[in-house]
Order: C-alpha cells, then structure tokens, then sequence
C-alpha cells in the first residue's frame, strides 16, 4: 500500500516530497524564525505579547541557566509541568537550544504520577508552576528531581498586571496550596543569572532525542516515546505542506488552546506556526468557556485546533456566534474522532469546514489528516501527509486488500525512535519497519482511511488515552477490593468515560468511598464516572478478566446517552 491512489481530493499545492535539507535540527528552525521575524509578535497570553525577538532572547537566557548555573550537560532531561503560559515556550525552547531533553508532564498528575515519569525519565531538574509545587513537595524525596525552578503565572506578564494576577492567584483565589521546597530557584531569578553569561550551542544531530513524550501502553506502564530532532522536524515540515495552500509566511494568527504539553499542540501549533512567523494566542484555561470565547473574539484569528470536546464546547456557547471568524481559513481537529454533527455544526457557524486529522504520541504525532481545501471527508482521517506510508495488516502480518479493516500500521521519519529504556515494547509495537498504532482501519477507494475501531482496550476520554489495566492496578490496592475489571463506556461529553466492574472484600465499601480514592491517586480523566459492584467478574479458561464481556453485557442493560 505505498502507492496510493491520489485523487483530486488530495490538495494540489502540497508537496508530495519535503525539503529536508534547509534545517538539520529543530534548533536550526527556531533560530531561523527568531531571524525571520524578529519584531513581529510570536506568543500571546492575557494580553501580554511577546515578540519573536523576546523570545529569542528569554529562550537564550534560560540555555544559559541550564548549562552554567545547573550545570547540566548535553541530552540532560528538564521537566516542565506547566499549562499555556509564557513561560512554557521559553524553557522549552531553552532547553532544546541547550541541547537538552524536554520531558513533557501533565501538570493535573498526581504525585505518584509525577513520581513515576521523573523516575523513569531520569530528569534531575524540573520547571514547575507555583500551582502544582505541593505536589512535587510530596514525592521530591523518593525522586530524581535535583533542581526546582518555580514559576507563577503572571511572572512574563510583567508590570503590575504580573504582580496583580499572581496575587490574586495566590491570595484570593487560593490556586497556590502551600509548599516548601527549600533551595528552589524562581524563574524571574534563573533567567536574569543566565543574562550574565552567553550559552553555547551544543552540536546536534538529528538523531539526538528532542523530547522524552509520555504516553500509555496496553500493559498501563506510562512510557517514554523518544522523539529525535528528526522525528518533531520532519513533522512541522509535513504539517507546514499541508497547509501552505492556505497560510502566509508572516500574516496567520493561531488559536491554542489545547496544552503545549500535548504532542498535537506541541507540532501543530507550536513549531508549524513558529516555522511561518504566526502570532500564537495561548489560551491557559480552555475550560473557561465563557472566557475563552472572549478572549477569541479579541483577535481577527485564522487558525484554530482543538478536540471534538473543544470544538462542541464553544459551539454550545452563545456567544461564540459572534466571535467574528472572516479572516478562519483552517479548523483542525485532531487527539480524538471528530463527531460527524460537530463539524457539521461548526461549519455551519463559521463557515470553514472541521478537518480532521490522525496521528499517535509516538508518530510526532499527525500520519493523516483531510484535505483543507474544502474537499475532507466527514469522517474519515484523511489521507497520508507527504513522505508517510500507510498500511492495514491482519494478525499475522500479511497487508489486507483494498477495502477490508486492518491495523494501521505507518512508516515515516515522524515515527519514533523508541520507546526509552524499553526495548521489549519497542519491539512489541514494530513490525519489519512498520510501527503498529493498534486501531482498525480501512482504506477507501479514493485513498480516504477511515477509523473503524479500537484493537486495544484503550479508554479515550476527551482526547486523552486511559488505560485498564492502569485503572485496574489502582483501584485493586484498595483494601476493600477483591476483583476489578476497566472498560470505557460512551460518554456525549467526552467521547468515553471509565466504568469499573467491582467484586468487594469488604461489603461496607460504597460508590463514593472508592470515588474518593480513584480522585487521590490518579488524575481527574483517569477517573470512574461510573462505578458498579458485582458478585463475579467473567473470566477466561486462565483466570483473565473479560473486558469485553463485561462491555458487551453493560450495553445490552444500560444507555450512555
């Protein structure tokens, strides 16, 4: 299947072959931006813009910090646990100049999750924001966390606007709990040491890891996707053909509101706008939908990403109608299935169709992704972007003919370097070259592939990859559980919702107790919504828990609707 059959639906103006030989690094491109664009505006947040040139110059500051303060050498992994703030695209960008390693984690973990991605990721040093220290506060000791550089979320503010918002923050919202970390740095403090003393770039290759992506498997052990300079570049490059029958070098302006942290925000909005000198509008929380809406109709925005949860969100809101979307030339959704009557609706609003894409933590993350010129297949994933193979395989490894499901299967230099210090489930999910993503496809006539449906028992919860047997190691440490069994459940809100199947040891165990301890371990998506005690569970021949059979029988008794 490396041949396919393109059709006039596959947009004209995109190269079906990419310019590899203008930057050899990631570092190559964000410099070449900071020279591109100086003045103009790169990232927004609360109203504080910062030019491409500020970030130049912050972003230079914090590699300084790294190497000379920390003393940290090159292929070092620098934690950043933060959401949209400022701060988030200058420490990543230093770190990547540095020569480092960004390890992305999800500031909503809990402290046994923080625990377990420092530890395995062998990160020393850790940028944090205030709001989430007395989390690292707790697990700090039995990690491999050294250095603490502490920020507050007006710190790039500045002025009185910064002291005002981390005050209110702090004191009238209570949003900072209270947290010792003693020898910690503050990040205003990193950042004026490192202006004392210029960084040196470090040689890099492609092959050098970029960042450290966390990401499930199906034996619920979070692991490390190394994603080399290579891998993040040739994806910006992919994303930047796709859309360039659209965009211009110097006059789009994006809408990020989904995390920095997440692979899709991170390529799609973060280096394939950087790459065309867009202003970036970071949006720090998106759950604020009133506010979020808002802050849009502010800006004459031309492109905007998000997930099917996103997008229904501000179409329920009322005023979103009037955010004003003359200059919206793409919407793109992608981390989880666009719902056929979301983008129905949300083109009918604004008048730009929702064109969805595909993609996988450990494929940087897009394989395919619909058309943008107002020829997308309402849901399908699309076609391949250029330079990427796609193929469908049975269970022994034979690829299936044109019009039966198969795994999708993909090659491409997106496609990662590996798993970190996990070479057995690297090779569990490659096949002769060919990386498995465990979701059943199938290939249309045109060229078209559409998502049929899950070979792993992974739970996706708006947008974001839950795991059972994740769920399951958690809640059977419970003292008053006996047996556990995790499936995912339709949800309107979130696609899918956890729902656990419990054998109790102990009757005096209720609905809410265990709720109380699911929320105290895992982060609020990893979470039952529904919760049901049984007397048995369904096993195999073995003694394996049945999921399916659980699901299936749920179905057949209850609606999600």
């Amino acid at each position: 299947m490396s041949n396919f059959p393109w059709t006039a639906q596959y947009p004209a103006e995109v190269p079906t072959s990419l310019d590899n030989q203008k930057y050899k690094t990631l570092v190559d491109l964000i410099e070449d931006s900071f020279k591109k664009y100086g003045n103009d505006t790169s990232f927004i947040n609360m109203g504080k813009k910062l030019s491409y040139q500020q970030l130049d110059t912050f972003s230079a500051q914090f590699a300084s910090f790294l190497q000379h303060d920390l003393k940290l050498e090159k292929g070092a992994r620098v934690a950043i646990q933060m959401p949209n703030v400022l701060q988030y695209p200058v420490v990543m960008l230093g770190v990547l100049r540095a020569g480092m390693v960004v390890v992305n984690t999800n500031p909503l973990y809990t402290p046994k999750e923080m625990q377990h991605q420092f530890n395995d990721s062998g990160a020393e040093t850790v940028v944090i924001l205030a709001n989430f220290a007395s989390n690292l506060e707790q697990i700090i000791g039995s990690s491999s966390i050294k250095n603490v550089v502490i920020t507050e979320i007006g710190d790039m503010i500045g002025g009185l606007k910064g002291s005002f918002i981390n005050f209110a923050v702090k004191k009238i919202k209570k949003m900072v709990p209270a947290y010792g970390l003693p020898g910690s740095i503050k990040f205003k403090s990193a950042l004026s040491s490192g202006s004392r003393k210029s960084f040196k770039k470090p040689e890099l290759s492609g092959e050098d890891i970029s960042f450290l992506q966390y990401t499930g498997g199906t034996t619920g052990v979070s692991k490390g996707a190394m994603l080399t300079h290579t891998n993040i570049l040739t994806n910006t490059l992919q994303i930047g053909g796709w859309m360039k029958p659209k965009l211009k070098e110097g006059e789009e302006f994006a809408v990020t509101a989904l995390p920095l942290y997440h692979i899709f925000a991170l390529t799609v909005n973060c280096f394939s706008m950087l790459m065309i000198g867009a202003q970036n509008l970071l949006i720090t929380n998106p759950r604020d939908m009133p506010g979020f809406v808002k802050e849009l109709s502010k800006y004459p925005f031309t492109v905007i990403t998000g997930v099917n949860t996103l997008f229904n969100g501000m179409l329920n809101n009322p005023d979103f109608k009037n955010a004003g979307f003359e200059r919206l030339k793409i919407a793109v959704g992608g981390g989880m299935a666009v719902q056929d009557v979301v983008a129905q609706n949300w083109e009918s609003v604004t008048g730009v169709p929702l064109a969805e894409g595909y993609g996988l933590t450990e494929t940087s993350p897009v394989l395919t992704c619909n058309p943008i010129d107002g020829t997308q297949r309402i849901g399908t994933i699309g076609v391949p972007l250029p330079e990427t193979e796609i193929g469908l395989f049975d269970d022994d490894g034979n690829q299936v003919v044109q019009g039966q499901p198969g795994e999708l299967c993909a090659k491409g230099k997106q496609v990662m370097k590996g798993y970190w210090q996990r070479p057995d489930e690297t090779d569990n999910v490659m096949m002769d070259g060919w990386l498995k993503t465990g979701d059943i496809g199938i290939m249309e006539p045109d060229g078209f592939f559409k998502i049929v449906d899950r070979k792993k028992e992974m739970i996706l919860v708006s947008g974001f990859n839950v795991y059972p047997n994740e769920i399951e190691n958690v809640v059977a440490a419970h003292p008053k559980v006996l047996e556990v069994g995790a499936v995912g459940v339709p949800d309107a809100r979130s696609t899918e919702a956890v729902k656990i199947f419990v054998v109790r040891s102990d009757d005096s165990l209720t609905v809410e107790e265990l709720k109380e301890y699911c929320r105290s371990s895992m982060t609020a998506y990893k979470c039952p919504k529904h919760i049901e005690f049984k007397d048995e569970l369904p096993k195999s021949n073995v003694g394996k828990i049945l999921r399916r059979i659980l699901k299936e029988e749920d179905l057949k008794v209850n609606s999600y609707s």
